[in-house]
């Protein structure tokens, strides 16, 4: 048994390793991409059909050249089915940093730090769609999503619902396909040890995915994770029954659709492990999240702007920018971080 190392300077999958089994992740996904006839992939949502979204998606290919293997579209409008209501959330997947930047510096950044976070928006017939692309290559896709990755930043988002907008090639879909399903595999491995040993499967995803949001600087409501569960049951139901034969640890599924439950033997050391490592993700978390709004600060434009519009959509409650802030944000910042947090906006 390898012990996590949860203070890891950076996030970076290189750092930590928690676990391991006969095959490792890395194996389990190179073999999927070699025989993809032994591909075994739950349903993810459908791409909407919506002319604006593929604008978009044309304009994103077209802007960044090849380098760019896949985009996962993910997010509130991908539940609701309307890219022009909101914000659109995209992972644009890349071969590597170097091939996708022009210049080193956001390379660097991204390297050290992914994702990098960028805006965009395109005029379209039917109106203006918006949208946020995060930057991702796809070795970061391939550790963040196993359980190589300590902290639950990608393999605590790649868990859940996306539908893959458009991908290269056959390899590559085949790739991002082996990710999110190593992803669903990391998520019940961490999360399993801090739930009871049995229980629903409504309530295994809903306690999971609260404590992924605990491990962050989060401006949802207390009630997302179980809005997050509702929305997709049937989705968090066939993933776990499908990763069960790939587990760690034995877990029996009883049931079907909203009734259905699971069952998990989990010795008393892996429980004790997991109560050390949930607190140290937090911490963690904590630390990265404010260095990725700092970094986004200088890869997003208007980032200050869609930072206090995201606060105020998901709390309620007003946030300006000081005029300050604008002007020097690495000196003042801080102080508007801790006003934030004081008024319960962050979490």
């Amino acid at each position: 048994m390898v012990v996590p190392l949860p203070f890891c300077a950076f996030n970076h999958g290189k750092t930590a390793q928690v676990m391991f089994t006969c095959q490792t992740d890395t194996e389990r996904i190179q073999a999927m991409s070699e025989n993809p006839d032994n591909e075994i992939v739950v349903q993810h949502p459908d791409v909407p059909d919506s002319p604006a979204l593929q604008a978009l998606l044309q304009g994103l290919r077209q802007e960044h050249g090849k380098a760019v293997n896949g985009i996962l579209f993910y997010g509130s409008c991908l539940r609701s089915g309307n890219p022009l209501d909101g914000l659109v959330d995209l992972y644009l997947l890349v071969d590597s940093y170097p091939a996708f930047y022009t210049g080193k510096l956001r390379a660097l950044a991204n390297w050290l730090l992914p994702p990098n976070v960028f805006y965009t928006e395109r005029q379209t017939t039917a109106g203006i769609v918006r949208a946020k692309y995060a930057v991702l290559s796809s070795t970061d896709l391939e550790s963040g999503c196993s359980r190589k990755w300590f902290h639950s930043y990608l393999w605590g988002r790649f868990c859940q619902p996306t539908a893959l907008a458009w991908h290269r090639d056959e390899a590559s879909r085949t790739h991002i396909n082996a990710c999110r399903e190593a992803a669903v595999r990391t998520f019940l491995e961490r999360v399993l040890p801090r739930l009871p040993e049995s229980g629903s499967i409504r309530d295994l995803w809903q306690q999971g995915l609260q404590l992924s949001y605990a491990a962050e600087l989060r401006v949802e409501k207390s009630g997302r994770a179980a809005e997050l569960a509702d929305a997709a049951s049937g989705y968090y139901v066939a993933a776990t029954r499908k990763a069960v034969s790939s587990l760690r640890y034995p877990l029996r599924i009883e049931g079907d659709g909203k009734e259905a439950m699971y069952h998990a033997n989990i010795g008393t050391a892996s429980r004790l492990v997991s109560r050390i490592s949930w607190p140290a993700r937090q911490v963690q978390g904590k630390i990265l999240s404010v260095l990725r709004l700092l970094k986004a600060l200088f890869t997003f434009e208007g980032g200050l702007d869609y930072l206090a519009w995201k606060l105020e959509r998901h709390s309620g409650q007003p946030v300006e920018i000081p005029e300050r802030v604008r002007r020097y944000p690495l000196i003042f910042i801080w102080g508007l971080f801790w006003q934030l947090y004081r008024r319960g906006i962050f979490r």
